[in-house]
C-alpha cells in the first residue's frame, strides 16, 4: 500500500526531519536515505518499521540540520591559537614580504573555534520519538488508503453478487428449452414417418423409444451444462471475502487466495456456458476478478 508522513523537530542541537512514504510491493523492502554522521539510528529506524509493516517498498529519509549557535556557546582553542602565532612569526622571518594573515583567515582555521558539545543522550530520544511520530502518521495515512480500498472491493463483490443471482434463475429454464426442442424434433419426425407410411404398431414403438431417449438426452444434457455447484461455491466465495474485508487485520495473503478460487469458478462456468448470457456472465466476473486482485497485490 502507498503512504506519506513527514515530521520535524526542533532541539538544542538542531532540527531532525524524518520523511517515510511507501509504494506497492508484495514484499516488505526498505531503503535509507541517512546522514553519514546519524548511521546509528538505521538499526532503530529499521526494526520500527519492521514491527509494523509486512509489505511495501518503504523509502526512509532522515536529515539533521545543525542548530547555528551564538557566540555564547563558542571558545577559541588557545593552543591553536599559540601554533597559528608561532607559525605567522616563522613565515615573517622568512619571507619579510609576506602578508600576515587577517582575522577574518584566521578565524576560519579548522578547529580555532570550539562548540559546546552536543548532548547525545537527549539527541537520540528527539530522534527515537520524531521516527515513532512518523511512523504512527504513516500508519494512519495507510489505514485511510485502505478503508477506500475496502469500499473498492466490496463494491465489487456485490456486483458479482447480482451477477450470480442474476443467472441462478436460468438453469431450470435452459433445460426446460432443451426438453421442448427435443420433443418437437421428435413429433416433427413422427409426422414424417406417417407420411411415409409407417405402420400404426411400428409408430407406437417409436414414439416410446423416442421418448426414453429424450428423457436420456435431456438428463445427460442436464449433467452437462449442471453448474449448480459452480454458483455455489461462487456465493461461497463471495460471502467469505466479505468477511475478511470486514474482519480486516493482514488480508492481503487470504484475499489474493480467494481471488485464485473466485477466478477458478469463473472459468469454469464460462467453460460450461451453452447460452449467450451464462457466457457473458463468466466475461464479467473475471473481469471484477481481474480488477480486484490488482487492488488486493496492494493490501497488506
Amino acid at each position: 500500500m502507498t503512504g506519506y508522513a513527514t515530521s520535524t523537530q526542533e532541539t538544542d542541537a538542531g532540527t531532525i526531519t524524518i520523511e517515510i512514504k511507501s509504494v506497492n510491493s508484495r514484499f516488505l523492502d526498505l531503503q535509507f536515505r541517512i546522514n553519514d554522521d546519524f548511521r546509528s539510528v538505521e538499526p532503530i529506524f529499521r526494526d520500527a518499521i519492521a514491527r509494523k509493516l509486512n509489505r511495501g517498498k518503504v523509502e526512509c529519509r532522515f536529515s539533521f540540520g545543525k542548530k547555528v549557535s551564538n557566540t555564547a556557546g563558542k571558545a577559541l582553542n588557545t593552543e591553536i591559537i599559540e601554533q597559528i602565532a608561532d607559525f605567522q612569526s616563522s613565515i615573517s622571518n622568512r619571507f619579510p614580504s609576506a602578508a600576515p594573515l587577517s582575522s577574518h583567515e584566521i578565524l576560519r582555521w579548522p578547529g580555532l573555534i570550539e562548540e559546546a558539545e552536543i548532548n547525545t543522550d537527549s539527541l537520540q530520544t528527539a530522534i527515537t520519538t520524531t521516527i515513532q511520530s512518523t511512523l504512527d502518521a504513516f500508519i494512519l495515512s495507510r489505514e485511510r488508503e485502505g478503508a477506500a480500498l475496502e469500499l473498492a472491493l466490496s463494491s465489487r463483490v456485490i456486483t458479482m453478487e447480482k451477477i450470480v443471482q442474476r443467472i441462478t434463475p436460468l438453469m431450470p429454464q435452459i433445460v426446460q428449452q432443451f426438453q421442448q426442442k427435443a420433443t418437437a424434433r421428435l413429433e416433427e419426425a413422427l409426422g414424417l414417418a406417417i407420411k411415409n407410411g409407417t405402420s400404426n404398431a411400428m409408430q407406437t414403438i417409436t414414439r416410446d423409444e423416442a421418448l426414453d431417449r429424450i428423457r436420456q438426452e435431456v438428463t445427460m444434457y442436464g449433467i452437462r451444462i449442471d453448474i449448480t455447484e459452480e454458483l455455489a461455491r461462487l456465493s461461497a466465495h463471495l460471502t467469505e471475502t466479505h468477511h475478511i474485508l470486514k474482519t480486516g487485520g493482514q488480508v492481503g495473503k487470504r484475499l489474493d487466495f480467494m481471488m485464485q478460487e473466485l477466478n477458478r469458478e469463473a472459468n469454469t462456468l464460462g467453460a460450461k456456458a451453452v447460452i449467450k448470457e451464462l457466457s457473458d456472465a463468466s466475461m464479467e466476473l473475471k473481469l471484477l476478478i481481474e480488477q480486484m486482485r490488482e487492488q488486493v497485490q496492494n493490501l497488506e
